[in-house]
Parts: structure tokens; sequence; C-alpha cells
């Protein structure tokens, strides 16, 4: 593998195409989940600021299972009915929450979270699971955020097929 990832530099919607660029240099050619969710996870983890927890939970035809992902030990399965995770993987839309003390049945599986963005992973009309990112920043996500992250969620989902 010849991959390095290179600084970031610019404005924010900059950064993540240029981290875009990185996650599909990244992942091209490989098709197993695992290994490409573990790369993804540690890529993007490492070339943001701001984050305590990037990862991934898959869904198993029941609920979501924690899969690769950077940061401390994490809640292993997330029922659809739960949680900022289980909103967007039931509701198959990206979830943005300023404040997750806020958010009704918020799962703290690390206290120090104050923010989160959910992106859904599906394909076709199957739930995959979702790209999940917590921050110890009260509001540390904005539309650029979720702009870029769901880009980014795109790019992991193409690597799939």
């Amino acid at each position: 593998m010849s991959f390095k990832a290179a600084p970031l530099t610019g404005s924010k919607p900059d950064q993540y195409a240029q981290l875009q660029a990185q996650a599909r240099a990244l992942l091209q050619g490989e098709r197993d989940r695992i290994a490409n969710a573990a790369n993804f996870a540690a890529l993007v983890y490492h070339a943001l600021p701001g984050f305590n927890w990037l990862g991934f939970y898959f869904f198993d035809g029941t609920e979501l299972v924690v899969g690769p992902f950077q940061g401390l030990p994490a809640c292993v399965r997330i029922p659809l009915d739960k949680g900022v995770c289980g909103a967007a993987a039931r509701l198959r839309t990206t979830q943005r929450v300023d404040d997750v003390h806020a958010f009704p049945g918020h799962i703290a599986c690390d206290s120090a979270s104050r923010s989160e963005l959910v992106i859904p992973l599906v394909r076709g009309d199957a739930l995959i699971g979702v790209l999940d990112i917590d921050s110890p920043l009260p509001a540390r996500f904005d539309a650029d955020d979720q702009a870029g992250m769901e880009g980014l969620a795109a790019i992991f989902l193409e690597a799939l097929a």
C-alpha cells in the first residue's frame, strides 16, 4: 500500500474535499467492509480536530452493532429506537445534534461527548449502518461538516460495491 495522509489546508469545504480525495485513495481497490471501516475511521479521526469518537455501527438486521472506531470503548449494541445513532438508522436521515444532553433518549457511551453527527449508511433500500462522530465541544458540527461527512460516507459506501 502506498498511501500517505497529507495535512489539510484552506477553508473547511476545501479540507473536506482534500480528505475525501485521501479517503478515496485509501479505500481504492479494497472491498472488505471491516478493513475499509478501520482505515477510514483512523484517517478521518486523525485528520480533523475536535472529535473524541469516530466510527461505525453496522446493522445486523435487528440493531446496530459497534464496528471499527477511534476513541474510548463504546456501547456495543444500539436499538433503532434509542439515541442519535438509532434515530439516524431508523429515519435514514443525518442527525446533527448541538447538545446531546437535550436529545431525547441519548445514549451516553462517553460522558465527555457534547455534540454528535450521525450519517446513515444506506445502499439501495438496505441499511448498512451509521457513521457516528462525537465531540466534547458543544455545537462542534455545522452544515459544512455535515456535507463533508456525508460525502465521506458516500465514498465508504462506494468502496463496498
